[in-house]
């Protein structure tokens, strides 16, 4: 079926003379703002008709159905969705493969070079160990002080 074998301009003029009439009935039983809604609505297909935007509808309407008929009906391009998963599928096999290897290779560049873990940086001097750093609370008010004192002397930290 084709644009021109249909009568365009009564299809148009009836959608809006129903709706004008919808609206006018809704404009009664909802008020002004609901009703002058309705007509904008309503004026809408006559407006698509006079500006060609209905021709323009109906070319958009048949380009998506004939796209989705010959996706659908073509094992062409069924092959090439086919081909396309199984190049996602690899993408993120080789991706995890990645991934993974980095992490292996991080975990051996942490041993030392005997593959033996160093407990202390390399920028420390040989023999002394370095001590962690105790952290300080910030200092509370003495009215919290007093409190966390108590708690301490209680056995609770």
């Amino acid at each position: 079926m084709s644009y021109s074998q249909f009568a365009w301009l009564p299809l148009c003029g009836g959608l809006t003379l129903l709706g004008l009439l919808a609206s006018w009935v809704v404009w009664r039983r909802r008020g002004v703002a609901a009703g002058l809604r309705g007509v904008a609505w309503s004026l809408l297909p006559m407006a698509a008709y006079l500006t060609h935007a209905v021709k323009m509808l109906w070319q958009i309407g048949s380009a998506i159905g004939d796209f989705a008929a010959s996706f659908i009906f073509s094992p062409q391009v069924w092959s090439g969705v086919a081909l396309t998963g199984i190049a996602i599928v690899l993408f993120v096999v080789s991706g995890t493969m990645r991934r993974g290897r980095g992490q292996k290779a991080g975990a051996a560049g942490a041993d030392g070079p005997a593959g033996k873990k160093t407990s202390q940086p390399a920028s420390a001097p040989a023999g002394k160990a370095l001590k962690p750093a105790k952290s300080k609370a910030p200092a509370a008010d003495d009215d919290l002080g007093d409190v966390a004192d108590i708690l301490r002397r209680h056995g609770i930290h």
